[in-house]
C-alpha cells in the first residue's frame, strides 16, 4: 500500500468543501488520476498501481482481485484551506448504482476521458443524467502522453457528444510524432501560464509559453474567453474585450468559476496521471472551478407525513439532514455507512432518527415497502483514506464521512434529528435485470445463505433477491455479469457462504385449449376400511387471469354435499402440480356434474384423490396448451442503434408495439417479448447497442407458447 502522510483534517465550514465525483468509462484512468492527485497534494509518498492492487481508492479485496473499481470510494485531499472530496465511481456499466450514489454525494462531476479511447456511448448517457439535474461538469483528458494520443481529436469528440459549452482550458505542448511523440508542457488558456514538463519535473514553475504554442492554440483561447464572458454576462468585461483591452486573468478565472457553477460551461483539462503532467494544474483548478455545497440545489426533503419541506439549505446550524450513500460490512466494526451531511452538524455518540425508503428483499414473504424509522445512536465518525479511517469529532453540512455502528442503516436511508424527523427523497436506483439462481454449495451453507444474501441486498440496492413461488428457486437479480461476479465474491469471502449458480427457470403454466371431460375413479377395497370416490367433471378454458371457477351441478345426492368441497380441493391441488407438462394449470372452469359415493368407504381424502384423477383424465382426453410469461419491454437507445435493437427484438419473438423519440438523439422502443427470450437481455442489449441501451421489463400476461418451442423445453422435475 502506498506510503501516507499525516492525513486530511475535517472541514469547519461548507464554503471550504468541494465534493467532486469522477465519472467515466472503465479503463479511462479515474483511479490512477485520484492516485496522482493524492501524490501531488502530498497525501501519499508514492503512487499505487491498479494492476498491483495498491491504490488508495480500490482497496477492497473484491476490487483487488478483479482489478477494477466496484464500490464508491471517497478520498479527501487538501488544496490550501479547501478540502476536496474526490468520489471515485466505478466506470463499468454494471455498477451504475454506485456511480449514481457518487453523483448524489457530489456537487460537481469530473468526466475522465482517455485520449486513446475517446468518448463512448455510455459516457454520453451519463453526461445527460448529470445535465438533467443541472450538475456542473468538467472534463479531464488522461493519457495525453501516449504515442497514439490525439488531444485535439478527443476534445472534438467531447464537443460533439456533450454539446455546447465544452472548451479546452488547458492544451498540451507536444513535440515529435509516433513513438517519438512527447508532451513537454501544458498551457492554461485563461491564466496564460505555461508549465514546462520537458525535464520530467513533477512540479514545474510557470513561465511564458513558447511562441509556436501561442500561435497554434491562440484561436482556442479567443473562443474560450468569448464563451466565459458570454456565460458570465459581465457587460463591463464584454465591453473591454470588444475594445481590445487587456483582460485581468483573475477576473476571467472568477467568471469561469461562475460559468461552471451555472452548468453552462465545461472546461477540458489535459493530464497524464502516470507522469504527473497537468495533475497539479488540475488540483489547483478543482477548488476554483467547482462550486461549494452551499451553491448547489438541496435534494427534495419530506416530513413524516409525506409533505414537502421547503427552505432547506446547507447550514451547519440547521436541522440535521444526512443521507447514507453506501453501506458495507466490516468484519471488525460491523456495518459502516458512507454519509453525506446536507444540513446541520453530525456528531458521534448522539441519537439520530433513521428513516428508510424500503428496499424489497423477497425472502420474508412480503416485500418491505417502507420502514417508518427508529432512533439509533451514532457510532464513531471518521474521514476515509483507503483502508485508513481518521476519527473526527464532528462533520458539518456539505461534508462526507464514515459512520460506524448503524446496524439497521441501508443505502438511501436518511439520518435526522429525533425531535424533527425528516426524510430525503432517495435517488433513482437502477433496476436489476439479470437473474441467476442460487443454491448452497454444501449443506453447511444452506442455513446461512438466506441471511447472507439479505445482508448483501441491504448493502447494495442494485441487487434484488426473491424466492420464486412457482419454480421454488432463489433468484438473485443483478445489473450484469460483472455486478454478479462481485456479489458472489462478497458472498464467499466476506460472508463465508459458497453458492452454486444455475439457469433461472421461467415460470411456465398450462391450460386447456379446448373443452374436455374426465372421470376420476378412486376405488380401493381390500377387506378393511377402503376408499371410494367417483366424480365426473367438465373442463372449459377461461380467459387469461381468470384462475379456477368451480361449478357444482350435482343433483340427487350422487356425491354427498360434504364431499363436493373435497373434489374442488383435489382439483386445486392437481392444478398446482400440473397435469401434462408439469407446469401449474390455470384459467379453467371445472363443473362437477356426476359421481358415486359409498356409505362406509367414502371420505374427504377419497374424493380429493378422485378430483385429482378426474382432472388428469380430462387432460388426457383434451388438448393442452403451455403458456409462457410475456413482458412489456421498454428500451431506450441511441438513434444510431434503433434498427439493430428492433431487429434483435423481432428475432426474440418480440412484437414491437410502438416507438417514440427521446431527448439527446435517443429513441424509445416498446415491445412485448416472451420472458424465455430475455433472461440475459441485460448483457445482450449492451452488445447490440454498443453500451447505449437501457431497458425496463414488467410482467404483462401469459400466452400460448408455440409448439415448436414447447417441444424443446424440459419437463420440470419435482
Amino acid at each position: 500500500m502506498a506510503d501516507r502522510a499525516a492525513g486530511v483534517p475535517g472541514a469547519d465550514r461548507p464554503q471550504n468543501i468541494r465534493n467532486i465525483a469522477l465519472v467515466g468509462p472503465s479503463g479511462a484512468g479515474k483511479t490512477s488520476l485520484v492516485e496522482a492527485l493524492l501524490l501531488a497534494a502530498g497525501e501519499i509518498g508514492r503512487p499505487g498501481s491498479v494492476e498491483e492492487g495498491t491504490t488508495v481508492s480500490d482497496h477492497d479485496e473484491v476490487e483487488i482481485r478483479q482489478r477494477r473499481s466496484v464500490h464508491l470510494t471517497v478520498t479527501p485531499v487538501m488544496v490550501g484551506d479547501v478540502k476536496v472530496n474526490l468520489l471515485d465511481t466505478p466506470g463499468y456499466a454494471d455498477f451504475i448504482g454506485a456511480m449514481r450514489a457518487g453523483l448524489r454525494g457530489a456537487d460537481a462531476a469530473l468526466f475522465v476521458v482517455s485520449a486513446l479511447d475517446g468518448v463512448d456511448g455510455r459516457t454520453r448517457v451519463l453526461w445527460e443524467e448529470c445535465a438533467a439535474v443541472g450538475m456542473p461538469r468538467a472534463v479531464a483528458v488522461t493519457r495525453i502522453d501516449h504515442p497514439r494520443a490525439d488531444y485535439d481529436e478527443v476534445v472534438a469528440q467531447c464537443q460533439e457528444a456533450f454539446g455546447p459549452g465544452v472548451h479546452p482550458a488547458y492544451v498540451p505542448a507536444v513535440e515529435g510524432t509516433g513513438d517519438g511523440r512527447r508532451v513537454v508542457g501544458v498551457w492554461g488558456l485563461v491564466s496564460e501560464r505555461y508549465y514546462d514538463y520537458s525535464d520530467g519535473d513533477g512540479a514545474p514553475a510557470p513561465r511564458s509559453a513558447p511562441d509556436w504554442l501561442r500561435e497554434t492554440a491562440g484561436p482556442l483561447r479567443e473562443t474560450l474567453i468569448e464563451e466565459v464572458i458570454t456565460e458570465s454576462e459581465d457587460e463591463v468585461l464584454m465591453e473591454r474585450y470588444m475594445e481590445g483591452g487587456e483582460l485581468d486573468p483573475d477576473l476571467l478565472i472568477a467568471d469561469l468559476k461562475l460559468a461552471v457553477a451555472a452548468g453552462g460551461f465545461h472546461p477540458v483539462l489535459a493530464t497524464s496521471p502516470v507522469r504527473g503532467v497537468g495533475v497539479r494544474e488540475l488540483l489547483r483548478e478543482l477548488p476554483l472551478s467547482c462550486p461549494d455545497p452551499t451553491r448547489g440545489p438541496f435534494p427534495p426533503v419530506v416530513a413524516p407525513d409525506g409533505k414537502p419541506v421547503r427552505g432547506m439549505s446547507c447550514d451547519p446550524d440547521g436541522p440535521l439532514v444526512a443521507e447514507v450513500l453506501s453501506t458495507a460490512s466490516d468484519p471488525y466494526v460491523g456495518r459502516v455507512s458512507l454519509v453525506r451531511v446536507f444540513s446541520g452538524t453530525l456528531r458521534p455518540d448522539t441519537r439520530v432518527h433513521l428513516h428508510g425508503h424500503g428496499v424489497p428483499c423477497g425472502l420474508t414473504g412480503s416485500d418491505e415497502l417502507d420502514r417508518t424509522g427508529n432512533d439509533e445512536r451514532v457510532g464513531p465518525l471518521s474521514v476515509p483514506l483507503g483502508r485508513e479511517n481518521r476519527p473526527v469529532d464532528r462533520v458539518v453540512a456539505g461534508d462526507l464521512c464514515l459512520v460506524a455502528k448503524l446496524p439497521d442503516a441501508r443505502t438511501g436511508d436518511t439520518l435526522s434529528d429525533p425531535d424533527r424527523p425528516l426524510r430525503v427523497v432517495p435517488w433513482r436506483f437502477p433496476q436489476p435485470l439479470l437473474p441467476v439462481s442460487l443454491a448452497a454449495a454444501s449443506p453447511g451453507d444452506e442455513d446461512r445463505l438466506s441471511r447472507a444474501v439479505a445482508r448483501l441486498v441491504a448493502e447494495d440496492p442494485s441487487l434484488r433477491v426473491e424466492v420464486n413461488p412457482e419454480t421454488h428457486q432463489m433468484v438473485l437479480w443483478s445489473l450484469g455479469e460483472a455486478h454478479l461476479d462481485a456479489a458472489l465474491d462478497r458472498l464467499e469471502h466476506r460472508h463465508g457462504v459458497r453458492v452454486e449458480t444455475g439457469q433461472v427457470r421461467v415460470p411456465l403454466r398450462e391450460t386447456f385449449a379446448v373443452p374436455a371431460q374426465g372421470t376420476g375413479r378412486n376405488v380401493k377395497q381390500s377387506g378393511g376400511h377402503g376408499e371410494f370416490g367417483v366424480c365426473r367433471i367438465r373442463v372449459e378454458p377461461l380467459e387469461p387471469g381468470a384462475g379456477l371457477e368451480f361449478v357444482d351441478e350435482i343433483t340427487g345426492g350422487v356425491v354427498p354435499r360434504q364431499f363436493v368441497p373435497s373434489v374442488e380441493k383435489g382439483v386445486r391441488a392437481q392444478m398446482a402440480d400440473g397435469v401434462h407438462s408439469g407446469h401449474p394449470l390455470v384459467d379453467i372452469r371445472v363443473t362437477l356434474y356426476d359421481g358415486k359415493a359409498h356409505s362406509v368407504d367414502s371420505s374427504d381424502m377419497a374424493f380429493q384423490k378422485a378430483g385429482r384423477l378426474a382432472l388428469k383424465d380430462a387432460a388426457e382426453a383434451g388438448r393442452m396448451a403451455v403458456l409462457e410469461p410475456v413482458d412489456e419491454v421498454c428500451v431506450e437507445v441511441d438513434d444510431a442503434y434503433l434498427g439493430a435493437v428492433m431487429s434483435d427484438l423481432s428475432a426474440r419473438r418480440g412484437r414491437v408495439v410502438g416507438t417514440e423519440t427521446a431527448d439527446g438523439g435517443r429513441a424509445v422502443v416498446r415491445a412485448e417479448v416472451p420472458e424465455l427470450e430475455i433472461t440475459r437481455y441485460a448483457v445482450e442489449l449492451r452488445s447490440v447497442s454498443h453500451g447505449t441501451g437501457v431497458f425496463t421489463r414488467d410482467y404483462l400476461r401469459h400466452e400460448p407458447l408455440p409448439r415448436q418451442v414447447a417441444d424443446r423445453l424440459p419437463v420440470p422435475q419435482g
